[in-house]
């Protein structure tokens, strides 16, 4: 990735982090799904965000996800490694972590609980950029689980420091989107945060998709964002219209309960969560398990 233009194009999964039953980090299984993604022709593989369970994992944990999907990955993909957090100093010690280890990019959260102002947010990321600038920097806003949202003239302010170059855009709100493809500076990326509503972003002048559903369907996610980043309507909402089910259930309960849940099913890796996350209820096992052979993910 450079700086200097848009950084990355296509599909990056959200990967989960295996674990096993004990709770304890698979990093077999990690180095599996590595594998796997680069063969089935995921653009970039993220780790450590939301759908990885960053939350929940230690400081230890965070950084040897970091190290070993980077080691693992081996420069045939990138890797965009989650390394936000509510305080920025560790925000920064995590970031100087990935680049360290080799990281391609790192995904910066908008800081959650402590709730900072617009202000508070603008010196944050500029900060971690400062302190890690040769890590190219993707802002990550999530308003609905940071409690704070980062709106769109502070993204156009962070756009402008060195080493920022793009945003991770969750909301799912396709207005907002544009309004930051119509004013964001040329080489700032704009990436969708939401399956649901990313080809449609794409198709307005985004740059690809950070996708849950590319856990369970990497190729044709991969093909989604080529066919949208090219123009070509009819065959991304092809691929839109099979994957539509597995979109909506698989945030049937909070992200990363259900693909969690499907990755297992799908013999991928274990299924294990830490707690306070819980299994996915048994009736939405049976939403999650229809929507994938309706996407022809299963068999009938």
């Amino acid at each position: 990735m450079t700086v200097s233009s848009i950084p990355l194009r296509g599909s990056i999964v959200a990967l989960v982090t295996p674990m096993h039953e004990d709770g304890s980090v698979d990093y077999d299984a990690l180095r599996r799904l590595v594998d796997w993604h680069v063969a089935e022709g995921t653009d970039c593989i993220g780790v450590v965000g939301t759908t990885g369970e960053s939350p929940t994992v230690d400081v230890e944990e965070h950084c040897e996800i970091i190290r070993v999907a980077v080691e693992q990955a081996a420069g045939r993909v990138p890797v965009m490694a989650g390394c936000g957090g509510n305080s920025t100093a560790e925000a920064i010690a995590l970031a100087k972590f990935a680049r360290q280890v080799g990281a391609s990019s790192q995904l910066q959260v908008v800081p959650y609980y402590n709730k900072p102002g617009q202000e508070g947010q603008y010196l944050h990321f500029k900060a971690i950029a400062e302190a890690t600038g040769d890590l190219p920097l993707v802002l990550y806003n999530v308003p609905g689980r940071t409690a704070a949202d980062l709106q769109h003239e502070t993204v156009l302010r962070l756009a402008q420091v060195p080493g920022i170059v793009g945003i991770k855009e969750a909301t799912g709100n396709l207005e907002r989107a544009q309004w930051l493809v119509r004013e964001a500076p040329r080489g700032f990326a704009i990436y969708s945060g939401d399956d649901a509503t990313a080809v449609a972003l794409m198709l307005c002048g985004g740059h690809g998709n950070v996708s849950v559903t590319a856990n369970v369907a990497p190729r044709l996610m991969h093909e989604l964002c080529v066919a949208a980043l090219a123009g070509d309507v009819a065959a991304a909402m092809a691929i839109q219209m099979r994957l539509l089910p597995v979109h909506k259930q698989l945030f049937v309960e909070a992200n990363p309960i259900p693909v969690k849940w499907a990755v297992a099913r799908l013999g991928l890796c274990g299924g294990a969560l830490r707690l306070p996350l819980t299994e996915l209820e048994p009736g939405n096992q049976a939403k999650v398990e229809a929507a994938l052979r309706e996407a022809r993910l299963l068999e009938p």
